[in-house]
């Protein structure tokens, strides 16, 4: 009965983790696989290569960086490269997110499968609503969204692909240009730890800068250097800071009993 019963809520989790497709984030990033479907053919890609794309690559700056330097002319090794680099900026939120969601009834190989479906979008959906969710839901929860946003942004890339050569370019490019619009803004509002809203300005600042002083190494030098820097001032200075009012605390203490 317990096992039934456990079977019962876990299915319950996932369905109302699919119910996450109609929340704000999941919206705006099927709006920008539609502004991705006009680059894909614009690009020409075919159909089944732009869907293979979205459900296998998933992270839409993968998939530019994958379609830009296969229109280069660029080697299979240097386009397998490229796309690695860029989809290593989700290991962090892998690290944040697993922990948030594992039991000690998880099996690694399901934590490892659902990796693959965590990119911004599902980690600032899941981040911001895993208050919500029991831990022992959580990894059904997860499931739920992420298997269901793959593959109903694998279909509206195959449907939407014909419809959006009739689109103006410019309509195309806002559509795509939502998403990052959006996330902007969520990540700063999802940012538990004061580190990440450090990062988040240094990378603010140095990254149009280093756009124009070092084009080509600004992502990876502002991602490097920008990320180690906000680590030493957050380690430095903030707790540094917070330390020291801490300790300060019990001598406070002290002089007023004296005086007392």
């Amino acid at each position: 009965m317990s096992s039934a019963t456990s079977d019962i809520s876990q299915t319950r989790w996932f369905f109302t983790g699919m119910r996450g497709l109609f929340s704000l984030p999941a919206i705006i990033l099927m709006i920008s696989f539609v502004g991705f479907s006009a680059f894909a053919l614009q690009s020409g890609v075919s159909r089944t290569e732009a869907m293979v794309m979205t459900a296998t690559v998933w992270a839409l700056p993968a998939k530019m960086i994958l379609i830009g330097t296969m229109t280069s002319g660029a080697n299979l090794l240097a386009i397998f490269l490229a796309v690695s680099l860029s989809s290593i900026r989700m290991m962090p939120m892998v690290a944040s997110l697993v922990p948030e969601m594992r039991t000690e009834k998880t099996p690694t190989w399901l934590l490892l499968f659902l990796s693959h479906f965590v990119a911004i979008t599902a980690w600032v959906f899941a981040m911001g609503s895993f208050k919500n969710v029991p831990r022992e839901g959580r990894v059904a929860y997860f499931a739920g969204f992420g298997i269901t946003l793959v593959t109903v942004n694998t279909i509206l890339v195959g449907v939407c692909y014909g419809l959006v050569s009739q689109f103006p370019p410019v309509v195309a490019a806002l559509l795509f240009f939502l998403t990052p619009v959006y996330f902007t803004a969520s990540i700063w509002a999802t940012g538990r730890q004061s580190v990440v809203k450090v990062a988040f300005i240094v990378g603010v600042v140095s990254g149009p800068v280093l756009a124009v002083l070092v084009p080509g190494f600004d992502i990876l030098i502002a991602g490097l250097g920008g990320g180690t820097l906000a680590y030493l001032f957050d380690r430095y200075v903030i707790r540094g800071e917070k330390a020291q009012a801490r300790s300060d605390q019990p001598d406070a203490a002290v002089s007023t009993e004296e005086v007392v």
